[in-house]
Parts: C-alpha cells; sequence; structure tokens
C-alpha cells in the first residue's frame, strides 16, 4: 500500500468537491477566472477530472506494482491538457 497515492487521492477528492460542487474556481492556478466565460463548465471539467483522477490514485495505491509510478506524469498532462482547452476554447 502507498502512502502518497493515498494522500494525492485526498488531495484530489478534496479538489473535486471545492471545486465541482463549490464552485471555488479561485483555486484553480493557471485559469484566468476573470476572463473564463462559462465558470460551471470550468468548475464541472476539473472538478470531475479531479474525481476521476483520485479514483484512479486510490486503486492505484493498492496495487503493488513498479509501473504504478506513471499515474503521476499522466495527472499533470491531464490537467496540462484541460488548460490549454480552457485557455483557448473557454475565455473570451
Amino acid at each position: 500500500m502507498n502512502q502518497v497515492f493515498i494522500i494525492t487521492a485526498i488531495i484530489l477528492f478534496v479538489l473535486a468537491f471545492l471545486v465541482g460542487v463549490k464552485k471555488q474556481t479561485w483555486l484553480l492556478s493557471g485559469y484566468n477566472q476573470s476572463r473564463v466565460k462559462d465558470k460551471d463548465k470550468l468548475a464541472k471539467i476539473v472538478g470531475s477530472y479531479s474525481l476521476i483522477m483520485g479514483f484512479v490514485m486510490l486503486v492505484g495505491a493498492f496495487i503493488d506494482h513498479p509501473d504504478t509510478q506513471i499515474l503521476f506524469p499522466i495527472m499533470v498532462i491531464g490537467y496540462v491538457i484541460i488548460l490549454g482547452y480552457v485557455n483557448t476554447r473557454m475565455v473570451e
């Protein structure tokens, strides 16, 4: 059992709740909230991705395989793709 994955999953679940449910988009770094047209869509996209990655990290914590370390770069790449999408398609 990998404690780093469990801690990361808990952080992602909290982020998913605060952004996805409470719509606190000010927590997101790299997004220009004043220029985003649809903040509800932004909150839904980032909250959903955080929830999915939280579950992936939680499952990865219980898998004892050396290749599970690839989950962190996959998570970061996903956030960069979302950042690019939001900054190109959802801004004024």
